[in-house]
């Protein structure tokens, strides 16, 4: 299965894309899918914790099974006003 991976803030300045397709095994969660991306880009593996996750722009838990050709987008906390 292919899905379309989005990135913002942080996480897109440490991958260097705003926007990444990747391979996942059928029956692959939100989480495998962010634990795929950790081991291929180290630098984000500490944001874990405080991301928030969306999958075809609805807001999703990490357990959530991805189908073929979802969106999931993965969003840092952010400060600013």
């Amino acid at each position: 299965m292919r899905v379309t991976v989005k990135l913002f803030a942080r996480l897109r300045d440490l991958v260097g894309a705003a926007e990444l397709t990747r391979d996942v095994a059928p029956g692959a969660t939100v989480g495998a899918l962010w634990h795929q991306l950790a081991a291929e880009f180290p630098s984000i593996g500490s944001y874990e914790r405080s991301i928030s996750t969306a999958v075809n722009a609805d807001y999703a838990r990490r357990d959530q099974v991805l189908a073929d050709g979802d969106e999931v987008a993965f969003l840092p906390p952010v400060s600013g006003g």
